[in-house]
């Protein structure tokens, strides 16, 4: 009963959220919505026992994602009217495909391979364990070298790009906050001393006087 509760409120939560991201006018408002949907999908699938998707989904789009989408968002001077043109003439598109995507789902939930029951072990056929333990089992015993390889593959990639951005180009300025701190007074001020310079027609003037 209680499960039942939560997951028709994660449920109220998500939808609502959902349809304010596509209604509200302000962009920010509408990733902040999104970044509540993401919650809300992962408070279900974690009742779901999918613990692993349930956090991906927390820590890739809500950490990484949506948070550079906020970045995006309120850099960018965006034209709202311009973009809420036509967004009423191509309401019948996203109609019909909710509604489609909502059949998929009433056939899939009244099927008789859907169940609530808890998930079960493959290997000792007992209920009750979880994702988590079974994929890292799977990761670190029957898949140690292909997680080891992505894993080299990455820090390789991380590497180059830490090479690529710290290498030294001859036709880009650059500044040595070493040797700004280093920089003294006399350095950045050169005191020149220069003979005056007669003003034009001075010396016709001194000559005139002369005379």
């Amino acid at each position: 009963m209680f499960k039942d509760i939560v997951f028709y409120a994660f449920s109220g939560i998500l939808v609502l959220a959902a349809l304010g991201v596509i209604t509200v006018r302000n962009p920010v408002h509408a990733a902040l919505l999104l970044v509540l949907s993401f919650f809300s999908a992962a408070g279900i699938w974690v009742l779901l026992k999918a613990e692993f998707l349930a956090i991906s989904l927390v820590l890739v789009y809500v950490g990484a994602v949506m948070v550079l989408f906020l970045f995006v968002v309120m850099m960018l001077d965006i034209n709202l009217d311009k973009l809420r043109e036509g967004f009423w003439k191509s309401s019948w598109l996203g109609l019909a495909v909710g509604g489609a995507m909502l059949l998929e789902m009433a056939f899939l939930l009244m099927s008789p391979a859907f169940s609530g029951s808890e998930p079960v072990n493959p290997v000792s056929g007992q209920p009750g364990y979880s994702n988590i333990k079974e994929l890292g089992r799977l990761i670190y015993t029957d898949y140690a070298f292909p997680f080891e390889l992505a894993a080299l593959i990455l820090l390789v990639a991380i590497v180059a790009a830490i090479a690529l951005t710290l290498r030294g180009r001859k036709d880009a300025k650059t500044q040595d906050p070493a040797a700004q701190v280093r920089v003294k007074a006399r350095d950045r001020l050169k005191v020149i001393r220069m003979d005056p310079e007669p003003r034009p027609g001075a010396a016709d003037q001194a000559q005139g006087e002369a005379k």
